[in-house]
């Protein structure tokens, strides 16, 4: 009997089943109508443990996950550094989520909102302006816009996963500081490449314990399969006190080049071995040199924690006086168009 014919068949069999069962007990229409799904879409697999197990385990192979990202930000002047090849790499990132990944809704971390040493901070704004968190730049860098909005329906699944890993939170009414809005304005150009999907800015913890913010990216991790972009955003090598001195030399100060390699080896090693990789270059002699604060390397270990078992790739780096632009992305890009968002 051809395929077709056996799938209506199963299908008339078990609308009879189920209305007999209504008609011989006091079935509610809520237990048949489960019941008609289960025995319509799964008639053999429910019959078998085995099988149905099996079915499970196929499916959960099967649901697309998106990627995660790590962006190196710069400083607010990079939104008038269009010739920066830091630019060009933000606007391709920013076009490969947009036409590959096409995320129903970001979750971002960004290095310049710390938490508590315990506890995280969630935005659960919906309208919120940006804050200008630097000083020293022309007048019109602090009336730049970027469009935006939040979703509490986000916010509380993001406190959900936060809760059920056991991080402590608090949800609190915040814009989005230049961690966020900057990267989001060059790669998400509103009017070239337009994002337009809720964004929800979580914060890193206040501590500096590598282990404690790539167990936050482990606990947001499940976000993925909503089809829900993780974006963290911070520096490869950030040490402020050097940049003066480093743009009257002709070279990248050296410790640029030293730990920017170590970072690409712990980030991109197998993922059973990452954690313990990235967590051992803070303790490296140059950690303190490329890093005097490590607040702006802690986003890229939320990012390793939401990752889970996917690999991370370095897509660019550059080498910037006392600075490195590296960018990552771990996992890949296949299949994340398909599945709805679950807020």
């Amino acid at each position: 009997m051809p395929i077709s014919r056996l799938h209506s068949l199963a299908f008339i069999v078990a609308g009879l089943a189920v209305a007999l069962a209504i008609l011989a007990s006091s079935y509610d229409l809520a237990s048949a109508a489960k019941d008609f799904v289960t025995l319509h879409v799964l008639p053999a697999v429910t019959s078998n443990p085995e099988q149905r197990n099996t079915h499970k385990a196929e499916m959960a192979e099967q649901t697309p996950k998106t990627p995660v990202y790590f962006v190196s930000h710069g400083g607010p002047n990079l939104v008038e550094e269009t010739d920066h090849p830091a630019y060009a790499k933000l606007q391709e990132i920013g076009k490969e989520i947009t036409s590959k990944v096409k995320p129903k809704a970001v979750v971002l971390f960004s290095a310049h909102w710390q938490g508590r040493n315990d506890k995280v901070l969630v935005n659960t704004a919906e309208i919120t302006d940006l804050i200008y968190d630097f000083y020293g730049f022309p007048d019109w860098y602090y009336s730049i816009k970027y469009p935006h909005v939040g979703s509490r329906d986000l916010a509380q699944n993001v406190m959900s996963k936060l809760e059920n890993a056991g991080i402590g939170y608090t949800p609190v009414t915040r814009g989005l500081d230049h961690g966020a809005w900057l990267p989001l304005l060059v790669a998400f150009n509103p009017e070239k490449n337009p994002l337009n999907v809720p964004i929800v800015q979580v914060s890193l913890f206040k501590n500096e314990n590598p282990d404690e913010h790539h167990r936050l990216g482990e606990a947001v991790a499940a976000l993925r399969e909503e089809n829900i972009l993780i974006l963290t955003s911070g520096m490869a090598v950030h040490n402020l006190r050097d940049l003066w001195f480093s743009a009257g030399q002709d070279q990248p100060m050296p410790y640029v080049y030293s730990f920017d390699s170590a970072l690409k080896d712990a980030a991109t090693a197998e993922p059973g071995q990452r954690q313990a990789k990235m967590a051992e270059i803070l303790k490296r002699g140059d950690a303190r040199q490329a890093h005097p604060t490590f607040e702006h390397l802690l986003p890229i270990h939320i990012a390793a924690g939401a990752a889970g078992s996917d690999v991370g790739t370095r897509l660019f780096t550059l080498a910037d006086g006392s600075m490195s632009w590296a960018q990552y992305r771990f996992g890949d890009l296949a299949g994340n168009a398909t599945v709805a968002a679950k807020f």
